[in-house]
């Protein structure tokens, strides 16, 4: 399995079956979608999801499999997907998508909470906008290091609680490179896992 990191949370995981696309947002483009099997959302935000890119690609693909909770019935209308909650498993490109948690993390008091899922598979977990600790292992935690509802030293401890061997930071296209070099040399000293910074376009093979 090849996993491909894209801008800001958008991640691809390519196998010989497929490929599987987690939270294709507005920062992201549409080279992750190119040639995409299923696409995994995590919640309706806008950095995580492109409704008329997911439209377009759907009249060009009409097999094209999307997951999400069940409040992207707002944002895509009419387009077909199937809703997921936690406890569910999502079967794609030969790959089992655990499906865990269930709310974003507070953005602040006044702003009501909506529903995030995060997305496990082979121990690789994305989390979505969302501080949730899966009760599986996590080999690979795809952490968020910047956004309006974390604090860096939030973040160091979801990691150290997720317990990971590796650690990938995503959900970062609010750093400049200055903030961006700040976060990781700051955050790779306050965690216990190795810490990884992917490029835009890179990829690993798990």
């Amino acid at each position: 399995m090849q996993l491909t990191k894209f801008a800001h949370a958008c991640v691809r995981f390519e196998t010989s079956e497929g490929r599987v696309v987690i939270d294709p947002g507005a920062f992201s483009g549409e080279d992750p979608l190119i040639d995409a099997d299923a696409v995994l959302i995590t919640h309706l935000h806008f950095d995580h999801i492109q409704p008329d890119v997911l439209r377009d690609l759907r009249r060009k693909r009409p097999d094209l499999a999307i997951y999400g909770p069940p409040s992207l019935a707002e944002p895509l209308g009419d387009l077909e997907f199937t809703a997921v909650r936690h406890g569910d498993v999502v079967e794609a490109a030969g790959l089992s998508f655990a499906v865990v948690g269930e709310e974003h993390a507070v953005i602040h008091a006044s702003i009501p909470v909506i529903e995030n899922v995060g997305y496990l598979v082979d121990g690789i977990f994305h989390p979505g906008d969302a501080l949730t600790v899966p009760e599986a292992p996590v080999s690979t935690l795809l952490a968020p290091v910047s956004a309006p509802w974390l604090k860096l030293g939030e973040a160091a401890d979801f990691i150290n609680e997720v317990a990971p061997a590796l650690v990938h930071p995503i959900h970062d296209v609010l750093l400049s490179d200055i903030g961006t070099n700040v976060t990781d040399s700051i955050l790779g000293g306050l965690i216990g896992s190795e810490y990884v910074r992917l490029g835009i376009g890179e990829n690993v093979t798990l």
